[in-house]
């Protein structure tokens, strides 16, 4: 494999890293400071994904589609009041079964609302194009969802770490009993994590839409490798989510291309072709295990 397709298949990796960061950042702050196991996340990154292909078909704008970001956020914190609010304090299993009811009753309500068929943006035609980076050409849209991951990124530390309510959120994680018991308003904090989270999915969706089929569902597959990235991070843990994401994004490009062209060196090609797929598949979640078994808390857990 050349030096050239390495690289370009490094930064698309980081690309879709820095999309799993958006999407991990958000659920592990539910997951850990409201104890809450929320299925429904890939669905708000879905419904953010799908509010902005109607805003794009109706302006036509891309800077018009920017608004699916705060779109997504109200529709998060609505659905938190409405539907999530009751299962705070419910065991795992009971909001497990809720969520995913709720995963499939968004699917069946896009699929009524946008219909069966995919729908589609276009890349905008100043980014339709490639620009050169150490002499090798990158579509220029990939590169600008490298750009706004971190700076998203950059923008989520300071929050976290600069902010009273960054401050908040970040006692919230360590002992959530304690920041109640001074006073703390924690159903309001709670509805800020949720629609702060909310509003990162929908950014995702947003950014993945001219690059993906929007379509019913489309939410489970990336909601699986977001789990991924909160267990091997660490739950609850900002910093873990960013840097998680980044690894599983690369093992899971890198390895799909790298790892069958390896598999070619050391046994049949036949057998390689038909065996390198099943298990680049498998890596992250190998990685998982690992990780799981040696480090249950993560590889950058919060610091108590």
């Amino acid at each position: 494999m050349s030096w050239s397709l390495q690289f370009v298949q490094l930064l698309n990796g980081i690309q879709l890293g820095l999309l799993l960061f958006l999407l991990g950042a958000g659920l592990t702050l539910v997951l850990g400071i409201m104890n809450f196991v929320n299925l429904t996340h890939g669905s708000l990154y879905m419904v953010g994904a799908y509010f902005a292909a109607s805003l794009y078909n109706w302006s036509g704008s891309f800077l018009v589609v920017l608004a699916a970001v705060p779109a997504t956020l109200v529709f998060g914190m609505l659905l938190e009041r409405i539907c999530l609010i009751t299962l705070y304090r419910r065991d795992h299993l009971d909001q497990v079964l809720a969520t995913f009811g709720l995963i499939l009753f968004l699917d069946e309500l896009v699929r009524a609302i946008w219909g069966p068929a995919p729908q589609f943006m276009v890349v905008p035609p100043m980014l339709s194009g490639t620009i050169g980076l150490f002499g090798i050409p990158y579509p220029a849209y990939r590169f600008l969802i490298i750009c706004v991951g971190l700076a998203v990124a950059l923008a989520v530390y300071l929050i976290i770490h600069k902010t009273r309510v960054g401050m908040l959120i970040r006692a919230g994680a360590n002992n959530r009993d304690m920041v109640g018991a001074l006073g703390v308003n924690i159903g309001r904090l709670n509805s800020i994590v949720f629609g702060f989270g909310a509003a990162l999915a929908g950014l995702a969706g947003v950014m993945a839409g001219p690059i993906l089929a929007i379509q019913p569902g489309m939410g489970a597959p990336i909601l699986i490798l977001t789990l991924v990235v909160i267990v091997v991070g660490g739950i609850g843990s900002i910093q873990g989510a960013f840097y998680a994401a980044l690894i599983i994004g690369v093992v899971d490009t890198v390895g799909r291309t790298a790892l069958p062209l390896m598999l070619r060196q050391l046994i049949e090609p036949s057998l390689a072709q038909a065996a390198g797929p099943p298990i680049a598949s498998m890596l992250i979640y190998i990685l998982m295990a690992v990780v799981l078994a040696f480090r249950p808390q993560g590889l950058f857990p919060v610091r108590h």
